[in-house]
């Protein structure tokens, strides 16, 4: 009966806070450790993309499209793999994942053509979806006053693995090499991903319609929840134009315009370690003002960003502004527009996987235009793109908030 299992969930669900409570914050820590361990794996290709066209014999601009790639595996292996975390254990899917993404990301390592690591790369990038596992399950452990700053502690573990992927990444690619970056990564993928797993909660899910019911769910969700709908939307945009810029930033950075190493390159992403100090801070700003006004600030922000990013195309000092500020927007954006996804209906985790898979998807498809803009039109074309993806991701939502 639809009520003894809401109890059941209800009591489990109450054993499983009381557990945790008493090492909830070390519960939390580990969860941003692996998040961030994960998430890096999707943003290893792009500061390693002129070693890669280096070693391959092409150019930079002929192998970008290897980034864009890893984007939309991640986003094919949320629309399969996230919704499962709603219907099987956390733990076993967890750690089943782990070991998927280490296979592939070795076989990356010993690719011996541009088309083959492709292959691999999206393989574990559609692996790697650990963290939109354990976001709501953080979201659904945390007290309701609280939800978005726990949320964001996560997000935040989330973009400093973007930021190592690109600052350690291109370091230790520079001095060993792209290939054991790759092997580097899968080493500690395997490690996080089996410790989090263990320290999962044990669950008892109550599998209807299926295992991949989720997905049938998806279209039906976003038609009754605009609040999703939107977040999914303007998601798609933000992340669009940060995926734009950020993926097309080594090409600059080594190219004729700064001429930089790779290395050098990487520590540009340093700048990204603002995603770190937001976090936590957009998180409480969505508890106290809610997160319609964050995102619109968020927008603000990134509107100002892409000039600075096309400025910065001719004078260093504001490409370094410009990468504040976007990260900035993004993480803003993405800890409001995450939340009403995740507290919008009563299907959490088929909720979120629609907006991730949104967001990344836009993501990716903002990247894929990028690298033929850049090869065309340079860095101004790239800052194009940005514009576009913004304009499209406030527009579409405003002539449909409208409509309504």
């Amino acid at each position: 009966m639809p009520s003894a299992t809401t109890s059941r969930q209800a009591a489990q669900t109450g054993t499983t806070t009381r557990g945790r409570s008493s090492s909830g914050t070390l519960f939390l820590l580990l969860i941003a450790v692996c998040t961030a361990v994960t998430a890096s794996n999707v943003y290893l290709p792009a500061p390693l993309l002129p070693l890669i066209a280096h070693d391959f014999g092409t150019t930079p601009s002929a192998v970008a499209w290897i980034a864009s790639v890893a984007q939309l595996g991640f986003a094919v292996g949320l629309l399969f793999f996230a919704p499962l975390g709603g219907r099987v254990d956390r733990r076993r899917l967890v750690a089943w994942l782990s070991v998927a993404t280490t296979a592939a990301m070795l076989l990356a390592a010993v690719a011996p053509g541009t088309a083959s690591l492709a292959a691999a790369v999206f393989v574990a990038a559609a692996a790697t979806v650990i963290p939109q596992l354990l976001i709501p399950l953080v979201a659904a452990l945390a007290p309701a006053d609280r939800r978005a700053r726990h949320v964001a502690v996560v997000i935040a573990g989330l973009f400093t693995g973007i930021v190592a992927a690109r600052v350690l990444g291109g370091l230790a690619g520079q001095a060993f090499g792209w290939r054991w970056v790759f092997g580097g990564s899968a080493v500690l993928t395997l490690v996080l991903g089996l410790t989090t797993a263990l320290a999962l909660p044990a669950e008892q899910r109550v599998r209807e319609g299926g295992l991949f019911s989720g997905m049938a769910e998806l279209p039906g969700l976003l038609r009754r929840s605009p609040d999703l709908w939107r977040a999914c939307l303007r998601q798609a945009g933000m992340f669009g134009a940060w995926s734009a810029l950020w993926t097309s930033l080594a090409l600059l950075l080594t190219g004729p315009e700064y001429g930089l190493s790779t290395a050098t390159a990487g520590l540009f992403g340093l700048f990204g370690l603002t995603a770190t100090a937001v976090g936590p801070l957009a998180g409480g700003l969505v508890d106290r003002f809610g997160a319609a006004r964050v995102v619109g600030t968020a927008y603000v922000l990134a509107a100002v960003a892409v000039p600075l990013f096309w400025l910065g195309g001719y004078v260093l000092p504001a490409l370094f502004a410009a990468a504040v500020v976007v990260h900035a927007a993004l993480v803003a954006s993405h800890v409001a527009n995450q939340t009403l996804a995740l507290t919008t209906t009563s299907s959490p985790a088929t909720a979120n996987t629609a907006y991730v898979v949104a967001a990344f998807a836009g993501g990716a498809l903002a990247s894929a235009a990028a690298g033929p803009a850049f090869g065309h039109w340079g860095w101004t074309g790239v800052c194009v793109v940005a514009g576009v993806w913004l304009l499209l991701g406030w527009a579409s939502t405003a002539i449909r908030s409208g409509r309504r």
